[in-house]
């Protein structure tokens, strides 16, 4: 069902108050030849409304002779803010900076973000960000579970699927993304709602078995049929099954970076408002599947890049790839049994 353009103008007010925009600051919205014109249009509307001094910021898309589709997410080099000096100092300048373009993984992103200044990405269709609007609520279950990983030394994985997957942690931070953003400095996407981190550099270790139903992203594709994947010193090393592991294998290979195998970043989903079935009702160029990344209860790991959290990883290749009916055990206590997140104090 479309959404009115009233109902969009509500759910930007609502982020935007959740995230301590204040009359007089200064917001830029970042927007590039995908932005989607009505999520631009009530933004728009929305932080003028709040009483902020407004600007757009609009940029001509990069990596067309590199990317493997339109998908934002499916080549992670150069972004239009690269040796971009007067775009950067503007967006630096801001104090909130809407982002409806995609500045993923980029080192001016983390530039930006150094200097104080708050970035919201929100890219998928209005009628997703509706439904998906993020609250306290979303923001204390996050922060919680982030508290849980920070605490922690291992994580281990398991499933019915044969999954027995060893990350050690702690040289990498917890990350928590709950859909809005109230600190200076502070990156988030609306919509999200996931806790995660980045295991030990070269110490993830075990197999790692996709089954039937979980997702490849930014394929956008439902496994078909198993996928294995062993996992020594902290990277895929052989991917083997059917046709569903030779698309993934060929899709890789055409990055001819070793690092794209590398163990990304390892967390579970905890947004009740999104839905494992979503991805399946849209076209592949409407998304980029931040239900598939959110949905309650799955374990989502990836694989590529780990500046993010701080690495030396800057591979252009990343693989998301949310999972079902995973256990997910923090130092021996269970956070997820069989795809079913567990409270801390639940037995």
């Amino acid at each position: 069902m479309p959404v009115s353009d009233f109902e969009m103008v509500q759910a930007w007010d609502h982020v935007l108050t959740l995230s301590q925009l204040e009359r007089g600051q200064q917001v830029t919205i970042l927007t590039s030849a995908a932005t989607h014109p009505q999520t631009l249009r009530t933004a728009l509307i929305a932080a003028q409304m709040k009483g902020a001094v407004v600007n757009r910021l609009d940029l001509p898309p990069v990596n067309a002779d590199k990317a493997h589709s339109r998908d934002a997410l499916a080549y992670l080099g150069t972004t239009p803010l690269t040796g971009n000096r007067s775009a950067i100092a503007a967006l630096k300048a801001s104090d909130l900076v809407l982002d409806l373009m995609t500045l993923l993984f980029s080192p001016e992103q983390h530039d930006i973000l150094a200097s104080g200044t708050k970035i919201l990405l929100a890219v998928e269709p209005p009628e997703i960000l509706v439904r998906a609007l993020p609250s306290l609520r979303d923001r204390d279950r996050v922060k919680a579970a982030a508290a849980r990983i920070a605490a922690a030394g291992m994580m281990h994985v398991t499933s019915e699927a044969g999954t027995d997957l060893h990350c050690p942690m702690g040289q990498f931070p917890a990350i928590s993304e709950y859909g809005f953003v109230d600190e200076p400095g502070r990156w988030d996407h609306w919509p999200s709602g996931f806790a995660l981190t980045f295991p030990d550099e070269g110490g993830a270790r075990g197999t790692i078995v996709l089954d039937r139903g979980d997702i490849l992203l930014p394929q956008k594709t439902y496994i078909t049929e198993p996928i294995h994947i062993t996992v020594e010193n902290g990277f895929a090393t052989r991917i083997t099954g059917g046709m569903d592991a030779d698309l993934l294998n060929d899709y890789m290979a055409g990055f001819d970076d070793p690092e794209a195998f590398a163990i990304s970043h390892i967390g579970w989903g905890l947004q009740s408002k999104s839905r494992w079935s979503t991805l399946a009702l849209y076209d592949r160029e409407a998304t980029i599947g931040m239900d598939a990344r959110a949905f309650e209860g799955n374990f989502l790991f990836s694989l590529g890049p780990n500046n993010e959290a701080g690495g030396s990883r800057t591979t252009t290749c990343h693989i998301d790839v949310p999972m079902r009916r995973c256990t997910v055990s923090l130092d021996g206590t269970e956070v997820v049994r069989r795809g079913v997140v567990v409270e801390e104090g639940e037995g």
